[in-house]
């Protein structure tokens, strides 16, 4: 028996099926190609549906340690209270070569009125232009930052969690394994949505490729963009591809979520499974019936509400 999409899915996700049909995907290595299509998918989806009115965002600027600077946005909801609580560094998607934290303002705002959980959108440097470790060390800059401005905006560090989507949860991940291996700032929690974590998922799957958003030859883009010619090879290192990680133990809790007919379904799953043997805690969600970032594109979706929900529940536990 074949995988087929979710009902309420397929019929949203039914116009781009219709125009890839009769596409000829870019190359491998094409990184402009695929900036250009993502940031115009990401900035659609993010205005299509209401920014909501009770959230204040905040613009702030970190200088990092070769110099440049970065752009952190602060979401809070209006009217919680003002003694310490939770905090969420946020990192968007886009295969570590395309996205900013503008064209996921809607998002991260969304997540912050439903939750009360206040978010730090990081605007990390983008792959091929800021090869690795350029985007997990401005991450890292950024939990730094928040630690050290957490009385500044009401924010108890030990409660401060990383929270992604795609490579974002990537990032998520990474700077966590940073973060341990540094002995660095604590992180309560880590978010990771269909997260980005392994360089060698470069095969093809027979049984997926019909249902692909991201494809095989995305994801060798993404990471070559990222790491070069040592994509795929034996000397990766964690806080680039955090499945390539020695021990996990001592990594921050888990919330790991990935779709059925995700690329990513079985880096994601054998991550859940090697934290979870390391001790850590972890909550694992397999949705079935959905593609690589299906809640985006298909947001009023039965699917996408359950997974919306799950996300906001981890982040008001934080």
């Amino acid at each position: 028996m074949s995988f087929t999409l979710d009902l309420q899915v397929a019929e949203a996700f039914a116009p781009f099926a219709a125009q890839a049909a009769g596409a000829t995907p870019p190359p491998v290595g094409d990184v402009a190609a695929r900036r250009t299509t993502l940031e115009g998918v990401f900035g659609h989806y993010d205005a299509a549906q209401p920014f909501p009115g009770d959230v204040t965002v905040t613009d702030h600027e970190l200088a990092t340690a070769d110099g440049a600077r970065i752009g952190l946005r602060w979401y809070v909801r209006d009217g919680d209270p003002a003694e310490p609580g939770p905090a969420a560094l946020y990192m968007h998607g886009g295969g570590m070569i395309a996205g900013s934290a503008g064209l996921f303002d809607g998002t991260a705002a969304r997540y912050v009125s439903a939750s009360g959980t206040p978010i730090l959108s990081v605007d990390y440097r983008l792959a091929p232009e800021h090869p690795h470790p350029v985007p997990v060390e401005d991450v890292y800059a950024a939990l730094v930052w928040l630690h050290e401005h957490a009385a500044d905006l009401g924010v108890d560090p030990a409660r401060i969690g990383v929270f992604g989507d795609s490579a974002g949860g990537g990032l998520a991940a990474a700077v966590s394994i940073l973060a341990r291996d540094r002995q660095g700032p604590a992180i309560a929690r880590q978010i990771l949505v269909m997260p980005m974590l392994d360089d060698r998922t470069l095969t093809p799957d027979p049984l997926l490729a019909p249902f692909t958003v991201w494809s095989w030859d995305d994801n060798r883009t993404g990471w070559q963009a990222l790491l070069g010619d040592a994509a795929g090879g034996p000397d990766t290192p964690a806080h680039a591809a955090p499945a390539r990680v020695a021990d996990p133990a001592g990594l921050p809790p888990a919330y790991i979520e990935v779709g059925q007919l995700d690329i990513f379904r079985d880096e994601d799953l054998t991550y859940a499974l090697r934290l979870g043997r390391a001790g850590v805690p972890v909550e694992f969600h397999l949705h079935p019936g959905v593609p690589h970032e299906f809640d985006f594109i298909a947001f009023a979706s039965s699917a996408a509400r359950r997974a919306f929900a799950d996300r906001v529940r981890a982040l008001a536990s934080l």
